[in-house]
């Protein structure tokens, strides 16, 4: 059972990823490793859009970053987005 701590931080990480284009980037990131701009070409949206997406969810603690030269590559941090997203792909996907 959550607490009203419990709840309230699932509240805060689903509000987060409640959002077509982060959910499309959790699912290729838990796939691979990712740039903003291959995130912004899958999502068919401006690398600067990609970027404030991947930004809202780095500050949530959901992702992480680490830079290879000039390119910087996300990846899920948060183990627990695997679930989630097999849960939205049993019940939405095709």
């Amino acid at each position: 059972m959550l607490d009203e701590k419990g709840f309230l931080e699932a509240t805060e990480c689903l509000k987060t990823i409640a959002h077509p284009d982060r959910l499309k980037m959790i699912q290729l990131l838990l796939k691979k490793d990712k740039t903003v701009g291959e995130l912004a070409i899958a999502c068919n949206i401006k690398p600067n859009m990609a970027s404030e997406h991947l930004r809202i969810m780095k500050d949530r603690r959901l992702l992480e970053s680490r830079k290879e030269g000039r390119e910087v590559f996300y990846k899920v941090k948060e183990k627990a987005l695997s679930n989630i997203m097999k849960c939205v792909e049993n019940k939405f996907g095709k």
